[in-house]
């Protein structure tokens, strides 16, 4: 009976000492963001496409931007963030994908590439320098205009997926 009244108290202790010293962030949104990294700045991400889309700019960075808000504990701050990114719409392109037998394209392909320069400020080893491509399948019966804003919007979504993937989840 002493035994047991000596032998709980020391193993809670000693679970508690060694627990005590890791640190591990976890979110639900699949995040491993430092614990020591705080803000994030997102610059506007340029349109340089030969195709450009006069909103998409604005709409993506604010996307990305509102990613890190929603779904990270970081703050955002104007420049040089714990986590900073910038970048350029690099490709906006519309191209057949399905060709019928009387040579008319049956489906079409909008793809938007995305250069993204990412800085992690806590752990450089981290940071990266790289292009990323989404694109959205429509029938050639629609009218590109009517469903244009729909594609982008779905491009985007996955665009900024990847972006944040890559940035806040090291698995």
């Amino acid at each position: 009976m002493l035994r047991k009244r000596i032998i709980l108290p020391l193993l809670i202790a000693f679970s508690a000492i060694t627990l005590n010293g890791c640190k591990v962030s976890y979110t639900f949104s699949g995040a491993s963001i430092p614990p020591e990294a705080k803000t994030f700045s997102v610059q506007l991400f340029q349109n340089l496409a030969s195709i450009v889309n006069p909103t998409l700019s604005n709409y993506f960075t604010e996307e990305l931007k509102n990613r890190f808000l929603t779904q990270t504990r970081l703050a955002p701050v104007a420049d040089f963030g714990d986590f900073a990114f910038s970048g350029q719409i690099v490709t906006y392109d519309v191209s057949p994908t399905s060709i019928q037998g009387n040579e008319i394209a049956a489906q079409n392909r909008l793809t938007i590439g995305v250069k993204v320069k990412f800085v992690n400020a806590i752990d450089p080893k981290q940071s990266f320098d790289k292009t990323f491509s989404q694109y959205a399948v429509f029938s050639s019966s629609q009218n590109f205009t009517q469903v244009e804003q729909a594609l982008v919007q779905e491009i985007v979504e996955k665009l900024i997926d990847d972006i944040f993937n890559a940035a806040a989840s090291n698995w």
